[in-house]
């Protein structure tokens, strides 16, 4: 009877378990129902870009992110040896206010420091690009805790690849959409070998995309894509579903070919999401580049967690079930299929 009572026990203690995993994995898939269609997958940082067009004197250009005539309270504190030499001519094209001026700084700006106001109280970010006249070009990423940069004097290619590589974890650890994908294809592949192959396959496929966006090689029209997006998630959840019940077709057969097709698609995301940022064309293959990587550190880190999420969840249950893997699909594929209409209905 002792015995009897420490397995019930302990049975219930697993269930405890296997409850708290559940839970965390639905709330991963319900983590970004509360972004709209368009913010499930966006970034938009603010964008200053300094320009030496010749010894002191300086060209801006400010990018603000907006929505219709709102946008955000953030504006360009510049050195006190700085003064304006043309007024501000501003343009609000719906998604941003764009401004441009230009100032002239008595003895540069080497050494001194730069600062956007208001940048405290938001959770947005500044990308700073500042071009001297020999040619080298120093960026920074500004953020809330740490709203200012100073100039250097011989800044170096190291400070691009920093900014585009941090903000490409950012921004697919902040894709509720592709990470939702991503876990979807986790839960249809049935060993390591397809694992590999699987997640293969989505990487080439957007880095392709990506790369072909990003250089003006091709393009796509934004809102459809991100529509396409969310029904990509609702096609793998289907998919789930279909093998759980003993259809085995192609798509289970070879995940990395959906995998591949689909991320093509996910790339047209990425390479909007990097436009809007606001690539300087100078820098464009090594922001190319460090953005992509950072893309894919981030995709592995998130695909590390979720394997020990689900690794951990298999160990814990005392019998084979499969209700709280069909749990999750679902939770998947609602979230999707909503993103999917709202993002239908912005066109």
């Amino acid at each position: 009877m002792a015995r009897a009572g420490r397995s019930g026990r302990g049975a219930e203690q697993r269930r405890n378990a296997m409850m708290r995993c559940l839970v965390f994995l639905i709330s991963l898939a319900f983590a970004g129902f509360g972004h709209t269609g368009a913010q499930a997958h966006e970034l938009r940082p603010a964008y200053l870009e300094i320009t030496e067009a010749t010894p002191g004197i300086y060209d801006i250009l400010w990018k603000v992110p907006a929505r219709g005539e709102f946008r955000l309270s953030l504006n360009v504190r510049l050195p006190d040896n700085c003064t304006e030499t043309a007024a501000p001519v501003t343009i609000n094209d719906g998604a941003a206010v764009l401004s441009r001026w230009s100032i002239a700084c008595e003895g540069g700006l080497a050494g001194r420091t730069i600062s956007i106001d208001g940048l405290a109280a938001t959770f947005t970010d500044a990308l700073v690009r500042i071009a001297h006249l020999d040619g080298s070009v120093q960026s920074a990423r500004l953020m809330p805790d740490y709203p200012e940069v100073t100039v250097e004097t011989s800044p170096t290619l190291t400070d691009t690849a920093r900014t585009y590589f941090l903000l490409g974890v950012e921004h697919i650890l902040l894709g509720f959409d592709h990470l939702l994908f991503v876990l979807a294809l986790l839960l249809l592949i049935g060993s390591l070998r397809t694992l590999v192959e699987t997640i293969t396959a989505f990487t080439v496929a957007h880095s392709i995309t990506l790369a072909f966006t990003t250089l003006g090689l091709a393009n796509a029209p934004q809102q459809p894509v991100e529509a396409l997006i969310a029904l990509s998630i609702v096609f793998v959840a289907a998919e789930i579903l279909r093998k759980e019940n003993g259809r085995i077709d192609f798509s289970s057969r070879y995940p990395w070919v959906i995998a591949f097709l689909f991320g093509l698609l996910h790339g047209f995301g990425f390479g909007g999401a990097l436009r809007e940022i606001g690539l300087p064309q100078q820098d464009v293959p090594l922001a190319l580049l460090t953005f992509n990587l950072g893309v894919e550190a981030g995709q592995l880190i998130f695909v590390a967690l979720a394997l020990l999420a689900i690794a951990g969840l298999k160990l814990l249950l005392a019998e084979a079930t499969v209700w709280p893997k069909r749990a999750v699909t679902y939770a998947i594929g609602s979230v999707s299929a909503v993103w999917f209409v709202e993002r239908v209905a912005g066109f």
